[in-house]
This record gives structure tokens, sequence and C-alpha cells, in this order.
């Protein structure tokens, strides 16, 4: 009776619009006065919840692309880009999906992604006689992308929800190869849309211009290699290269690039400090949620259920994927990210699949969820972007949809393909 009590509060919450932090710190309080438990808990775990050391690294992380957005960064990824595959059918729609996988790797965020690139390719493709629909659709897909580059701040919180002890340096090279596929499998799909509505292709600049604008941008891809690389040898931690970013980001912006001034600095520090509030509170009041599922057993019980009658690790994966797929058309994906990892990592681990794998399963499926309503934020941004109603960008998102299950499903079916790049730098 307490799981139902539990899950119930929260979905009506939920459905009634109550923002996911409050819910989910409301239906912990009601179980807890259900089963007796002192409420002190509630305040125990929501101090414990935000007390993990890795923690640290995401207002950071969030601080340096932050930086790097509004110093100059977006602009001269996106000019890259647009060298580089403007000439294919579709030119800008392709120039937005790599320009993804350039910011993503800078950003690490979904919503940092669509909101930069998007925010400067969709008004340039409406400009240029794509239709509206396309551009938000091609947009705000391929800010899925920015979910597996590193620094990805949905793979930390993964990390803290599964207790520790997973190497946050094999997590972000787990997310390298899906990212490529999805990035391949996005720009197939925009190639083949374009070419059916007819769309044209852009001029190419010529190598020269491809020259220029790859050294004028190394500076902020240089972000990933630092981080990566950097967590990768051991010679900092997650949080040390978090800090490190933010000191690299500030000097490329300020000094190389110029372009951070005094009042985009301050805007800056306000909108990071308003992003990492949002973020650490889910946190914080998951923390109490997923305490309550380990109390009442939740995992296990979850095991047995699904030993009951799945006798395979692959139907078993197919089932959570199902189910965090339905989780993820009304919730974001911090909170389900450490609402569902208590529950489905053990079972996971019950049926031998790695949880570096499930972990990028977990993001991947989430992310989907973040294009799909009724509670898609990054749909959501897109569309205002695009000013277009979600429901315009419902009837023709299908095939970048699509494209991005087909990559889940292989993600899933192959884990070698998340796995590999991990064991090779481990060798």
């Amino acid at each position: 009776m307490a799981i139902a009590l539990l899950f119930i509060i929260f979905a009506i919450l939920l459905m009634i619009g109550v923002p996911v932090a409050f819910a989910l710190a409301a239906a912990a309080l009601a179980t807890l006065l259900y089963l007796d438990l002192p409420t002190i808990v509630l305040v125990q775990q929501i101090s414990a919840g935000t007390g993990t050391a890795s923690l640290i690294a995401i207002p950071l992380f969030i601080f340096a692309g932050e930086i790097m957005m509004r110093g100059g960064i977006s602009e001269r990824l996106i000019a890259l880009a647009s060298s580089l595959v403007g000439r294919m059918r579709g030119g800008l729609g392709q120039v937005s999906v790599l320009s993804s996988l350039f910011f993503g790797g800078v950003s690490g965020s979904a919503i940092a992604d669509v909101s930069a690139v998007g925010g400067t390719m969709i008004p340039q493709m409406v400009k240029r006689g794509y239709d509206r629909d396309f551009a938000v659709n091609v947009s705000i897909t391929a800010a899925l992308v920015a979910l597996l580059v590193p620094p990805s701040h949905n793979l930390i919180l993964y990390t803290a929800a599964a207790g520790g002890g997973l190497s946050i340096a094999d997590l972000f090279a787990a997310g390298i190869m899906p990212a490529l596929l999805m990035t391949a499998a996005l720009m197939l799909t925009g190639y083949l849309v374009a070419r059916r509505r007819g769309y044209g292709v852009e001029i190419f600049p010529g190598w020269r211009a491809v020259l220029l604008r790859l050294v004028s941008a190394l500076p902020g891809l240089g972000l990933v290699a630092l981080i990566f690389v950097g967590i990768r040898m051991g010679i900092f931690t997650a949080v040390e290269s978090a800090a490190v970013a933010v000191v690299y980001a500030l000097l490329v912006t300020i000094v190389l690039y110029r372009q951070l001034r005094l009042r985009e600095f301050m805007e800056t520090i306000v909108h990071a400090a308003r992003s990492t509030g949002v973020i650490l509170f889910v946190i914080a009041t998951a923390s109490v949620f997923g305490w309550l599922l380990a109390y009442l057993q939740v995992p296990a019980a979850a095991v047995d259920f699904l030993q009951s009658f799945a006798h395979s690790k692959l139907a078993v994966l197919l089932m959570i994927i199902l189910v965090l797929l339905l989780l993820g058309t009304f919730m974001d994906l911090a909170p389900l990210i450490l609402i569902c990892t208590p529950i489905f990592l053990p079972v996971a681990r019950a049926y031998g699949i790695d949880p570096i794998h499930f972990g990028l399963v977990l993001v991947l499926a989430g992310g989907i969820g973040l294009v799909t309503p009724p509670v898609g934020s990054v749909l959501f941004i897109g569309t205002a972007i695009g000013k277009i109603t979600v429901v315009e960008s419902m009837r023709t998102i299908w095939p970048f949809w699509l494209a991005g299950f087909v990559v889940l499903l292989i993600v899933a079916l192959f884990p070698g393909m998340s796995l590999w790049l991990p064991g090779v730098l481990r060798a």
C-alpha cells in the first residue's frame, strides 16, 4: 500500500502541474506519515542528497558551458559545421546536427544545445526557405547528441544515482560511439527529408575558409579534449576537470575571443545559478524518494517481478526501455534518472547487464522523452524558437524520432558499441 501511495501521489501532482521537485517531496512526506516514520527523515535525506562530492562538477560544467555559449564559441562551431557539411542536401539542417555534436561537447546539456544552436540555426533555416517544422524538428532531435558526449551532466547524475563506484571516465568514453551513430542517423534522415521536400544546398566556401574556421573553433573544441583526456589519464577528477573547464572557458572567451563583456558575464552567472538551483533541488528531493524506494524494497520487488516472467537479458532490457520511454513522456530527464536508476540498475545487474552500458541506454531512452509531448522540455524550447505549435511539430517529427529510436535499439542490443572504447582506453 505504501508503494502505491508513493507513486500515485507523485503521478497525480505531476498531472495537475506541480513542479517535479515539489511533487517528489510531497509524495515522500505523505508516505513517511503513512508509515509513521519521523518526518525529520525528509530533511536529513534532502541534505544528504546534495552532499555527494561528485555533484560539485554539475554546477561547474553548467557555468563553463554558459561562458562558452555567450563568449562566441557557438557561432564559431556553427561556422565550422557549415563549411564541412553545408554542401549536402538540406545543408543548414546538416549544419544543425553537426553543430550539436560540437556544441554538446562544450555544454553537455540538450537544453543548452537547442537554445544556442537552435536559437541560431532555426531562424536562419526559416529565412533561407526551409519549412518551420523541418527547422524545429532537426534542431530538437539533434540536441539528443549532447546527452551522450562529455561532459554530459546526465551521465554524472547517473553515477550519483547509482551510489558511486562507477567510473565517470568510462561513462564519458562509452557515450562517444553512440553519439557519433546518432549524429550520422539524424544527418541521413535530414538528407532524405530535405531531398523529398526539394531543399537546396549551401555554397562550399573553399578549403582555405574551412581551415580558418577550424583554427578559430579549435580553442572551444579544446575544452572537450581537456575534460576527457584529463579525466581519462587520471590527471584530475571529474570535479577538478569541471573547475579547470571554467578557468579555460574564461581564458578563451575573455583573452582569446574577447567577446565576453561584463554584462554578458553577469548574465552568465545568473543563468548558471538558476539552472544549478533547479537541478540540485530536484536531486535533493529525489534522494528522499530514492530512500523510500530502498526502505520499501522496491528494487528487490522489481527484480522478483521481472524474473517471474522474463527469462532473458534482452527481454528485460526491452521492457525497461519501454517503461523509460513511457515515463519520459511526462517526466524530465534528471528526475527520471534519479528515480529509475535505483529501481532498474539492480535489475540490470541481476541479469548481467553492464552498468556502464545500462547508463547509456537509460540516458538515451529518457532523452527521447525530451522531444516527446506532453512534458518534452527540449520540444517546447524548439517550438518556441521556431514559432510553431507542438502539434505542428509532432505531425512531421516522426522520421527524426524514429531515427533516434533505432539508434537506441542498436545501442541496447549491441553493448559492444558503448563498451568498446572504454575497454580500449583502459588497456
